[in-house]
């Protein structure tokens, strides 16, 4: 594979030397010559992009790195661009992860009325950005990790980019699971499906046997430990679901535990200023270990892997968030499903599925059918579409909390959104 010209969209986040750790050392998987990272906040730039420029400089790796504010110089001839923006940062998630208590609803930045929040303000940036890599990079791809992941790749889809959805969550059990078998990750495949942040593990494939049934008895209890349920739960079903799936199934619990103590955002920016502090330091040339608290563990791996096989043509297996093109035959074609998919040249193709079980099923069409909804709201506005889209989801389904969430979600969401009156 020739020299490979990478963009970051988001490239002053805290995440970005994850990144580069995997860049450099993934470097015959993914030859970058030059990564170009993009932000607006120039002080956070500054600091990445020397710790990046550090990391390869201690790695032995070639590749040059541009910092820049401009979506269009960094973009400019890419092959890939990665998006992993946050619009309004940790203090927009701060309200996102505490409006909803008020209400009885849980608060979480990616589902539920936060998620909501989160796409509202997020989607026309994004939109906006990837009209721009289109006009300079026409046939670069565009890899979403930027949440709520399967609401933003619908709308890039929809607007007709060469888009694909990347999240980490399966990568992570397919991590955890091999170290707990102790063979090579590449030797383990999940029978993963369903929404992003909405997914069930229903087989672990070694060599071609199921060892799902195994991995239950012998770690039940640390998956559920590590999820957030009860052991029991997932006894019963068979399979391991996200941790995203506490919010469903243990919603109560998780509201009272959400308004006892501090917020992810506030925990998070902690952790953001001391890893800038680190970053400022010329003796620091490696990630710190702090990093892997940060969240988005085996980020890098998963994004070096699908660039990979999208510019190397390989056709291998990845889990990633791709249009539903009648794989599960009970969502509509354009919904946007996390599945395991071959990955080429061309894009990435959903694999079969085994039918879903109606326990799952019926979860899956009617957060799906939320996410049209909300995607509506982030492209058209208006309080009526904001309301519904509340109604619709499963963590609220109820008139006046989704009445009194518009109102509120609207005012504290004003900054970022022009069509707001007043």
């Amino acid at each position: 594979m020739r020299g490979l010209r990478l963009a970051v969209v988001g490239g002053g986040s805290t995440y970005t030397p994850e990144l580069v750790d995997g860049i450099a050392r993934l470097r015959e998987e993914l030859p970058v010559t030059e990564l170009a990272l993009i932000d607006p906040d120039a002080a956070r730039l500054e600091l990445v992009a020397g710790m990046a420029r550090r990391m390869l400089a201690h790695a032995g790796h070639p590749a040059r790195v541009l910092a820049t504010s401009s979506a269009a110089e960094g973009a400019a001839g890419a092959d890939a661009v990665l998006f992993q923006l946050r619009v309004g940062g940790q203090a927009a998630r701060h309200v996102d992860e505490t409006l909803p208590l008020g209400c009885g609803c849980v608060g979480q930045e990616t589902t539920g009325a936060g998620g909501l929040a989160k796409a509202l303000r997020t989607v026309p940036v994004v939109l906006e950005l990837a009209s721009i890599v289109r006009e300079v990079a026409p046939r670069a791809w565009i890899v979403d990790f930027t949440n709520p992941v399967g609401i933003v790749t619908r709308a890039l889809l929809d607007a007709g980019h060469r888009a694909i959805g990347l999240c980490n969550v399966a990568i992570g059990f397919q991590r955890r699971f091999a170290a707990w078998l102790g063979v090579e990750p590449a030797r383990v495949s999940l029978g993963h499906v369903g929404l992003n942040h909405l997914t069930w593990e229903r087989s672990v494939m070694l060599d071609g046997a199921d060892v799902l049934p195994g991995l239950l008895r012998e770690h039940g209890q640390e998956l559920a430990d590590s999820l957030g349920l009860r052991p029991e739960l997932l006894r019963r079903l068979g399979s391991v679901p996200s941790y995203y799936l506490r919010y469903f199934y243990a919603h109560d619990a998780v509201v009272r535990e959400q308004r006892s103590k501090p917020t992810r955002a506030a925990e998070v920016a902690g952790m953001e200023a001391r890893l800038l502090e680190l970053y400022a330091d010329p003796a620091v040339v490696t990630k710190p270990d702090l990093l892997s608290r940060r969240g988005g563990a085996f980020y890098s791996e998963a994004a070096v892997a699908l660039v990979a096989s999208l510019l190397g043509d390989r056709g291998d297996t990845q889990v990633v968030n791709v249009r539903n093109a009648g794989t599960l035959p009970f969502l509509p074609d354009e919904a946007v499903i996390e599945v395991p998919a071959s990955i080429t040249a061309s894009g990435a193709v959903p694999l079969p599925v085994p039918p879903v079980e109606p326990l799952y099923a019926g979860l899956i069409a009617h957060v799906s059918a939320y996410e049209t909804l909300a995607l509506e709201a982030a492209l058209h506005g208006g309080a009526d579409r904001v309301r519904d889209a509340l109604l619709a989801h499963p963590l609220i389904g109820q008139d006046e909390p989704a009445e009194e969430l518009t109102g509120l979600l609207l005012e504290a969401g004003r900054a970022h959104l022009p069509w707001v009156a007043g």
